[in-house]
């Protein structure tokens, strides 16, 4: 799964990156990104790109409450053309969510350790993510996302079996052309990352909590150095 995960490049880098128009795109760094906040996503349409600002964790349109979106922060790639939460999506409503790092916590003998997973190169990337509208009793709108995942490549799985799908740039464009919906041709899109261009290392156990968020999350802990 991908429960946690860090954006702290800036919109300039971003806008450059992802070709997307950063007007009105205010962000923050997060090194520390959890369900139900609030996460930057592209999206595409009328043959451009725009950033939109969508909470983590996907609510149906048709949802009663809210709160099912805490339990739809990730969906499976080899299932998300048939669940009925992301089916549609796939089809429609798909999104580029903006990132630089995740995490997965290891099991040790000593415990669960917090490894970070990027590009080895520093750049941002995008996972792939599926989004929808859904409105309260009063009309209020809101839109949310989740993120898909897939089986893990070399590098991540002795850490955790599964990981985020990271998109390759050349898919990229494929999976926010509103009119490619056969999940046949999506599928492809919707495979373990190379794991020579990334890498991994463990981190602080400041990570494990939300509330946590600044740069001393993403450096390797003392014990960890020389």
């Amino acid at each position: 799964m991908c429960g946690r995960y860090s954006l702290v490049a800036s919109v300039v880098e971003l806008e450059d990156r992802f070709g997307f128009d950063g007007e009105g795109a205010a962000h923050s760094p997060s090194y520390n990104i959890a369900p139900t906040q609030g996460v930057l996503t592209v999206v595409a349409g009328d043959g451009e790109r725009r950033a939109v600002h969508m909470r983590w964790g996907l609510i149906p349109s048709w949802a009663k409450q809210a709160s099912i979106g805490s339990r739809m922060i990730n969906a499976r790639a080899e299932t998300v053309a048939e669940k009925p939460s992301f089916r549609t999506a796939l089809r429609r409503r798909r999104c580029l969510v903006l990132a630089d790092g995740f995490y997965e916590w290891q099991r040790t003998n000593g415990g669960k350790r917090p490894m970070r997973i990027a590009m080895a190169s520093g750049e941002p990337f995008a996972f792939a993510g599926l989004w929808d509208t859904w409105r309260d009793e009063e009309g209020e709108a809101v839109t949310s996302c989740t993120i898909i995942t897939t089986e893990a490549n070399d590098l991540i799985r002795p850490i955790h079996e599964r990981m985020p799908v990271i998109l390759r740039p050349a898919m990229e464009d494929l999976w926010l052309t509103r009119e490619v919906q056969d999940p046949g041709v999506l599928r492809e899109a919707l495979m373990p990352h190379d794991p020579g261009v990334m890498k991994a290392h463990e981190v602080s156990t400041l990570v494990n909590s939300p509330a946590n968020d600044g740069p001393e999350l993403i450096v390797a802990p003392p014990h960890t150095l020389g």
